[in-house]
This record gives structure tokens, sequence and C-alpha cells, in this order.
């Protein structure tokens, strides 16, 4: 539960900062200062946010476009960034213009009518190589400003005017004295892995803050991965040289950072031992050899993992922020982190002015299946015995959606499964073990989509099952048990598109199978559709209320990012970046696309 010192000084200059952004914008200035972030959801025209309010349910209230006249839908513009590969950003869009990051945090910004290239902002790597996929899913504007996080650890402030660099932040750093416990070689090797963290999320800016996670940290040093670079077995390194994830805030005007909160906590991160989830599920632990293998590996929490994927939610009257976390690091070698592993594979609601946690829910504790909580947090309210109870909603890599009281974090239900569910929880096994959702399945990054006036959450799912096999090598300290994770490609899989209804615990009130896993976003539209990318490169509409696929647009490239609507000039647009993605084989592209109905 660590924060820097600099939240204090937040504290003290909030009202100040917040005095200083205030000021409507204009078209084209695009400016957004706080009132109009806070009034967003009323300001349908424009989509300011990652999930269009500080609620996160990435609805849109424009209903020119409807179930009706979809089959008159058609492509308005379309964009080719010259950036092939992994598009996966949500655009933002403001008083005519749009903005949107490019595979490698180049950014653009169009002319949200008509697709045309107003300026370009060319990011400049601090490495050749980086960590992970070049994808970036976003940016943020407010006071003037574009905001970007960056693959190479970076947050960078742009003009909204013309691209130009405003300030250029490393967001990355060591923890104060935590160098001098390493000797020379490790030292060398954490500053290595350091320094390739990478962010990803559209950074969230509040009340003069802007606020913004890293990826990558569970990565670590995985046994199997480093088993595959040596000829003949290689044992794990006394130091798992691993990350630790964190949520920051940083001063939106001059880049300064005002808090900091990591995702592992600091020193006894053990938890209680759980050998079960809060549902009963057992977790095949054997809590008494973790136990007596504590104080050997008590400085681990230092390269915990517990990355940061997805914007947070955040409740102004609550002064909290809501945000999942990823698995632990070392991922493959459980009996290097013994213990539940607090805070990873988590929900966790944090003071937003201090970063300091006022609750925490852990899906799974001591994750060995790779099931972070990675997808977007939501906001909603929830009748329970007639009364209206504030709620935040989170789907997990599990298969389930879970619905908090997001005042204490009380479970108040668990959605029935989106995916199918085999041998959940279940331990590796030297023959293998067939594990669904796998490591790539249940809702992953993906943001859903929630209609308030019916009360349905809308998910996109992935079943993907992967198996699990239990490798042993030999070290001088003893035999180490590892994991080895493979993608069960003897096996069928695909994708389901859900309606989860809210107001009923959570019971699916359709569900759409579709060829391909369902990776990138959700969009739901007061003209009862439900949109979304599939990886064969169609884009699609489905009927609200019963999931009929209502239309189809085959853009030839995998479309798997999150849809956004905006209007300009009295046009509805529905807008989404098509370009694939490795890691399902999906075709590639460099493909922006923009559709209105036909004139």
């Amino acid at each position: 539960m660590e924060n820097s010192s600099l939240r204090t000084r937040y504290i003290a200059i909030g009202t100040a900062v917040c005095l200083a952004y205030v000021g409507f914008g204009h078209a084209g200035d695009s400016r957004a200062s706080d009132e109009r972030l806070f009034d967003a959801a009323r300001d349908p025209g424009n989509w300011l946010t990652f999930g269009q309010n500080y609620t996160n349910q990435r609805f849109s209230a424009l209903k020119q476009i409807t179930s009706k006249n979809i089959a008159k839908l058609t492509p308005r513009w379309t964009f080719h960034s010259g950036a092939k590969g992994p598009f996966q950003a949500q655009p933002i869009v403001a008083d005519g213009i749009m903005y949107v990051s490019l595979p490698g945090n180049s950014v653009v910004a169009l002319n949200a009518a008509s697709g045309t290239e107003r300026w370009r902002y060319a990011h400049q790597l601090r490495h050749s190589e980086i960590l992970g996929s070049p994808a970036n899913r976003g940016v943020a504007l407010a006071y003037g400003k574009v905001f970007e996080a960056t693959n190479d650890g970076r947050l960078v402030a742009l003009d909204a005017t013309s691209g130009s660099i405003v300030w250029d932040r490393l967001i990355v750093q060591s923890m104060p004295g935590e160098l001098a416990a390493l000797d020379a070689g490790s030292r060398a090797k954490y500053l290595e892995n350091l320094d390739q963290l990478s962010a990803k999320m559209p950074p969230l800016v509040y009340r003069g803050m802007t606020i913004v996670g890293v990826t990558s940290a569970g990565y670590g040093i995985y046994y199997n991965l480093g088993e595959k670079t040596r000829e003949g077995p290689a044992p794990p390194p006394a130091h798992f040289l691993g990350k630790r994830g964190f949520v920051a805030a940083f001063d939106a005007q001059t880049g300064e950072e005002l808090w900091r909160w990591y995702t592992t906590q600091s020193g006894p991160w053990e938890g209680p031992y759980s050998a079960t989830t809060e549902h009963g599920e057992s977790l095949s632990r054997d809590i008494d050899a973790e136990r007596l293998a504590t104080n050997k590996h008590s400085e681990n929490w230092r390269i915990g993992g517990g990355s940061t994927w997805s914007t947070p939610s955040i409740d102004p009257q609550l002064g909290l922020l809501y945000i999942g976390t990823g698995n632990a690091s070392p991922n493959d070698v459980p009996s290097a982190r013994p213990g539940d592993n607090l805070y990873t594979s988590s929900l966790v609601a944090l003071d937003v002015t201090t970063g300091e946690v006022r609750w925490h829910y852990q899906q799974v504790p001591q994750d060995v299946w790779g099931y972070d909580v990675a997808s977007a947090s939501v906001l909603f309210d929830v009748d329970v015995a007639g009364e209206a109870i504030p709620a935040v909603g989170i789907a997990g890599k599990t298969g389930w959606f879970y619905v908090h009281d997001r005042r204490s974090g009380a479970l108040l239900y668990r959605s029935g499964p989106v995916v199918p569910q085999e041998n959940l929880f279940k331990r590796p096994t030297p023959d293998g073990v067939i594990i669904a959702p796998g490591s790539f399945g249940g809702v992953s990054w993906s943001p859903g989509s929630f209609d308030a006036s019916s009360g349905l959450m809308y998910l996109g799912a992935i079943h993907r099952p992967t198996r699990l096999r239990l490798h042993f090598a030999d070290e001088p300290s003893g035999r180490v048990a590892y994991t080895a994770t493979d993608l069960a490609t003897d096996l069928p899989s695909w994708g389901t598109l859900s309606a989860i209804d809210t107001r009923a615990k959570g019971k699916l009130r359709w569900q759409v199978k579709t060829p391909q896993p369902l990776i990138g976003g959700v969009l739901a539209t007061a003209g009862n559709l439900v949109f979304v990318g599939e990886g064969d490169g169609n884009f699609a509409a489905f009927d609200a209320t019963s999931g009929e696929r209502l239309w189809g647009y085959a853009s030839g490239v995998g479309v798997n990012a999150p849809p956004v609507s905006y209007a300009v000039n009295g046009v509805q647009f529905v807008a989404v970046a098509a370009g694939g993605n490795k890691y399902f084989g999906f075709p590639t592209g460099d493909l922006l696309m923009a559709f209105a109905l036909d004139e």
C-alpha cells in the first residue's frame, strides 16, 4: 500500500488545480475541462473519455442509427494510418476532431466527419525493441492536451491543436532502496527488466490528474520461456527478476508525480493463504508447504507482477477509483511466491486523491492460470430489497461477471459463466490438464458496455482452452516445479457475445456464438444496437434486446478494438480501428473506419 510522498501535496493544491483548468472547449481547439468531463454522459455527440464518462458504461445515447434502419449503415470514410499491426486503440472525439493512438505510440488527429488528417505526432521509442505487442489502446483529452501512456514507459502530453510535445515524463522508476538489496549482476538485470515495463491503457484525466498504469509486470522471468533460449535444463534464477505493477497519478499541467500505488502489497503480501475462492471453489493448494516457504521468499513482493490493463472507473461522490489487476509473477513458478499474493488478480478500490487502498476483492488467490482481472470496471446501480445500491461490476478471465457494492467491496452476486468452464482452478499435471477458460480465455482486456435503461451488460468473450503441464528442474537449492502453458490447438475455440441482466443477479438474457474469439470491445447504443468487431474482419451490429445479428461489414482486417459513436453536424457516426492480432492469427492492417447512414 505504497504511495509517493507527493500525495499530501495534491490534496493541498487540488482545488486550485481544478479551478485553473475550468473552461469549455470550442470547435477547432477541442479542449475538455473538468466540468465538461464530469458532464460527459449528457454529451453523447462527443466521446471524451475511454468509458464515454467516468462510469465506464461505454454507452451511446445517440439514436439516429437504429435496429430498424441499420441496413442503411455504410462506410462514410476510411483512414490508413501507415502503422500496420495490432490496432487496438479507441478513438477520442471532441468538437468534430478525433484523436487516436497508433501501434508504436504515434498519435494522429483527424477530422471526425471526413477522416482527413490534421496533425501527426511521431513517437521516438527509447529502445529499439519493446516487451510485448506494440499496441496502444488510446489517448485521453483534457485542458487542451492529448495524453498518451507509451510502450516504453512514458507519459506524453501533446498540444491538442498542433500535436507538439508539451511535456514527456518517464513513469517507470525503481523504488527507494530496492537496488541496494541486489548484487551488481542482479541489479543490472533488474534495471533492464524494469526499463521494459510498458503502458497500454488509455490514461484517465480527473481533477487535474492524469492517471495511468503499466502492463508487462506479470511477465517476470518465466522458467519455461528461459528454457527455450538455452540448451538443456536451465534452473530458475535465485531472484525472479520480474516487475512490480502500479497505478500512478501525474499533474496534468506539469507532469509531476502526485501519487503512486503498487499492485503488490509491501512486505507481507501473502494474505490469508486461502484454500478456496470466495465462492468456495478449491484452489488445490498445499498451504502447509507454502507457509514453510514464506520466509525464503519474503522479498518477492518487490518483483510480484500485477499489471494494470484497463482504464479505471471513478465514483466522484465516494472519491474512489476502481481498477483490476493482473496475475502475480513469476506466473509459472508459484512456489516462489507463497500466499495469496495481494493485490494481484483483484478488483481494487483506491482513494482517488491519495492512491490508498480502501478495499479489494481477489477473484483468484495465488493465481497460477493467468486469470488477470484485465477488463474495465463499470459503475451502475443495483436494486437490493428495494434499495438502490451503488455497484461496480467487472468481468474476469474466469468467465464470470462480478458485481460488488462499490462502497464496501461486498460481493452482491456473480453472473452465470459467459464461456464454457472446464477444470477451473485445477493444478497442472505431468501429463497435462485441459483448462477452460485458459489464460487467453474468458473476458480479457476487452471492455463491455452497459445500458442503464434495460440493466443489460454486454460482454465479448473468448473460449480458447489451454493445456497445463507440470515440469521439474533440479538446481543446487533443490527441485523446482514449474508450469508449461500451451494452447490446446487440437480443440475448437470461438467467441461469445452475451447480454447479462444486472437486475436478475447476472442471468444471461441472450448469447451469440461467433466463429472467432471476441477481443476488442463492445458498444451499445440507444438505437437498440450492440456493435462488436470480429477477428475475421467483420464489424457487426446485433439487436440489443434479442441478440439477432442485423448488419455486418467485411473489412478484411481483424477488428479487435473498442468501437465508439459520436455526432458531427447532426450526423451520427460509429467508428472502430482494425489492425488484427498476431496472437490469435487475425489478419493485420492499419485501418480506421467510420460508418453513418447512407445519404
